[in-house]
């Protein structure tokens, strides 16, 4: 028995998130689906983050063990044959016994896609969120700061959210404008149910100029969801990938992620 790690891009649009339901229309149960076809047994992943319905993925890690013995591009174009066009395993990696696509995970990391425009989005739609009213840079970056170190995130939290702890150490969090688009980069210890989503409506109120940047500061200090603004769309919502340290050899990342640069 070997232990391999996968690397997998999907667009979710189509899909009731990551994680298996009954109805198999998850990124997961295509996954499964497809290795089970290329093994010719069944078999079951592990993953680095659960997305939502909507939310897509650049860089997906999964693990999995496996007695098949094939060479690691047999994985990649072998699974791949048997995945819809949305779904794609990007590489393939033996690890040691002792990786774990969750727990050796040193922090997540995740992109928001925002369009400003007076008119939503056709060719994009279901790729990025939506914004008709203009947002302004330096008050987001402020309200963002407030939010960096450790702390618990409740507000921000979904109310069927079931990690053990709501305290989490949000990182870094980047705003950058692109044209008619804007970029949010998020990276924490690991992130709570709708985190992200949560903290992009109360960014996108401050930007708009509806609440003030120390408004962000008593909603975290508030630790009830009601104070924040509502969830927000997750069609601009990217989960960029994990990191682990490096003796795992896990790719950091992939080309499909420049496009969003």
């Amino acid at each position: 028995m070997q232990r391999i790690a996968l690397g997998v891009s999907y667009r979710g649009g189509a899909y009731h998130g990551w994680q298996s339901q009954p109805d198999g229309q998850t990124v997961q149960d295509k996954l499964e689906q497809a290795l089970s076809a290329f093994a010719a047994m069944p078999v079951s992943t592990l993953c680095a983050g659960r997305t939502d319905a909507g939310v897509h993925g650049i860089n997906q890690v999964v693990h999995l063990d496996t007695p098949l013995r094939r060479e690691e591009f047999s994985w990649v174009r072998g699974v791949n044959r048997y995945l819809p066009p949305d779904i794609a395993v990007q590489w393939c990696r033996p690890v040691a016994p002792d990786f774990h696509a969750r727990n050796s995970a040193r922090g997540r990391r995740y992109r928001y896609v925002l369009l400003e425009s007076p008119v939503r989005p056709a060719l994009e739609s279901g790729q990025v969120g939506w914004t008709f009213r203009p947002l302004a840079l330096e008050p987001m970056q402020a309200a963002a700061a407030l939010l960096l170190g450790e702390y618990d995130f409740s507000a921000f939290r979904a109310a069927g959210c079931q990690a053990l702890s709501p305290v989490k150490t949000l990182r870094h969090i980047g705003i950058a404008r692109h044209g008619a688009y804007w970029s949010f980069d998020f990276e924490a210890s690991a992130f709570l149910h709708h985190m992200v989503r949560n903290i992009m409506g109360c960014l996108i109120a401050v930007g708009q100029g509806t609440r003030p940047v120390a408004w962000m500061a008593e909603v975290l200090a508030s630790r009830r969801r009601e104070t924040a603004a509502p969830t927000f769309a997750p069609d601009g919502l990217y989960f960029v990938g994990p990191h682990y340290d490096a003796r795992h050899a896990i790719p950091d990342h992939v080309p499909a992620l420049d496009w969003l640069s």
